[in-house]
């Protein structure tokens, strides 16, 4: 998850292209003391992070003190070790990871969650959907074996029988279920969907959060240490996320441009990020999001992701997650 959730999946996302970026404010006034600061990407770069793309894009960090930089992530680049050596002030993770850092010492606090809901579905194609839980037994589906306690969980919080549902160990590609060798795929969302799609191939999603999988992805973590000395730049980031995501949902074929013209040697196709770019609105903002801000979360939605991450075998407790940087930027 947060670009971690299963290995190589960014791999289908393929192609060239160019386009016009937003709009370049805030460029060419006069340099300040700026602070140097590093925030660590999940996964590769693409519209994914368009957000943070268009706050540095704007200038909204350089008018608040900040030089960021953004460090891509990938498979060999993990989020949690620059966070903790300072390499890096914010990482963006899922709580999944965090909470396997913090059992292993790692002194990380959840700061903000911008996806409202995990982008994990089950796809199938339209003659042999999987449109509920209840619809896996006697299927068989191609996934990592890494994220064989996904499955597990998701069954056992429908009253699903996994044994009764056949994993096929496959490569990240949509391959196996086009040529039959599966019924379904888990991926995310925002990928394998998309690149078939992409290629005019519609396809049956079953988004796991609404069948009680919670566990929140692309949140944004931070050490205990940052939060008690640099609480300033925290804020100063924090509040350009926030500004970039919503410019980012007020215009999400704008970002998906913007991020293809800022990568142009990235192999981004514009097609594939405008799509991808649209699917992840109703994944990031809510009527929640709405009332309270970007980033938000409830009390209620803690306690799911405790459950879930406890059937994942992650045991975390409600402390993990810290609001009060959030609360400062939307001045709650």
């Amino acid at each position: 998850m947060a670009g971690r959730g299963i290995i190589g999946r960014r791999a289908v996302l393929a192609a060239g292209g160019a386009a016009l970026g937003l709009p370049l404010l805030g460029r060419g006034r006069p340099a300040h003391a700026q602070a140097a600061i590093g925030m660590q990407l999940s996964w590769l770069h693409s519209v994914q992070f368009a957000g943070s793309y268009i706050a540095q894009d704007r200038g909204w960090w350089r008018e608040a003190g900040l030089d960021v930089t953004l460090l891509q992530g990938g498979p060999n680049a993990p989020v949690e070790p620059p966070v903790v050596s300072g390499t890096a002030l914010v990482g963006i993770s899922a709580a999944d990871y965090t909470a396997a850092a913090v059992a292993q010492g790692a002194p990380f606090k959840i700061l903000a969650v911008a996806m409202q809901k995990n982008p994990f579905v089950v796809a199938s194609l339209p003659g042999n959907p999987v449109a509920a839980p209840g619809d896996l037994p006697g299927k068989r589906i191609g996934m990592a074996l890494a994220n064989t306690p996904v499955l597990e969980a998701l069954c056992r919080l429908n009253d699903v029988d996994a044994s009764a549902v056949t994993v096929v160990p496959t490569q990240y590609s949509a391959a196996p279920l086009l040529n039959g060798e599966v019924d379904c795929l888990l991926c995310w969302e925002t990928d394998l969907p998309v690149a078939m799609a992409v290629q005019g191939v519609e396809s049956v999603t079953m988004l796991l959060a609404d069948h009680g999988y919670s566990v929140h992805s692309q949140t944004y973590i931070a050490t205990e240490e940052s939060l008690a000395e640099r609480r300033a730049e925290l804020v100063a980031l924090l509040s350009g996320e926030v500004r970039g995501w919503e410019a980012y949902r007020e215009d999400p074929v704008a970002a998906a441009r913007l991020t293809v013209a800022r990568f142009p040697d990235a192999g981004l196709d514009l097609a594939t990020q405008r799509l991808q770019a649209d699917r992840q609105v109703p994944l990031m903002f809510s009527d929640l999001t709405e009332a309270r801000g970007f980033g938000w979360w409830t009390e209620e939605a803690v306690a799911a992701n405790i459950e879930t991450l406890a059937l994942l075998g992650r045991d975390v407790t409600a402390d993990l997650w810290d609001r009060s940087i959030l609360e400062e930027v939307h001045g709650a």
